[in-house]
């Protein structure tokens, strides 16, 4: 018995047919798999970080961060606590060509605006204006992310944040 391609036409082609299948239903690597940026965040994630308040204090912070959506679209939810403040920020962002605009929001200290911005595959970088100034920057991979945030006009001037997949 010898092992190889049949030797009749249509064994031969039922061979091919059925190797073709294996390889097209095999599942693609991560960095192949997610074609937009915004998928690489989906998920939950947890970590630590340091505010910084307008009085010139720094805390320590516990945060948990939520991301939805896909695709060109994003919701994200990040929830921190201090012994002494809460962060909360909420952002639903769109995303066309690398370009980004949505909303942002920080709960506890009352600021919303608008975001606009970049997106690369390994890094979203945001402008927020409107009832708050500032930028948020998200860098990332598979299993970390760093969230940096910098903001003018409320108690709120910085967050700082290191995150894991949870």
């Amino acid at each position: 018995m010898r092992f190889g391609i049949p030797h009749t036409p249509a064994l031969r082609l039922a061979a091919v047919m059925a190797l073709t299948a294996i390889f097209m239903s095999a599942p693609l690597p991560a960095t192949q798999a997610a074609g937009n940026p915004f998928d690489t965040l989906l998920g939950s994630w947890r970590g630590s970080g340091q505010i910084l308040l307008s009085d010139g204090r720094t805390e320590r912070l516990k945060c948990n961060a939520y991301y939805t959506g896909g695709g060109t679209q994003l919701s994200m939810a990040i929830r921190c606590q201090s012994e002494t403040s809460n962060v909360e920020i909420r952002s639903k962002l769109s995303q066309s060509g690398g370009r980004i605009t949505g909303t942002w929001e920080e709960r506890t200290f009352n600021a919303e605006g608008t975001a606009t911005g970049q997106a690369t595959s390994d890094r979203i970088s945001l402008q927020i204006s409107g009832g708050v100034t500032g930028s948020m920057l998200v860098s990332y991979s598979g299993s970390r992310q760093s969230v940096a945030i910098s903001t003018q006009g409320i108690a709120l001037k910085s967050v700082t944040i290191d995150l894991t997949r949870s």
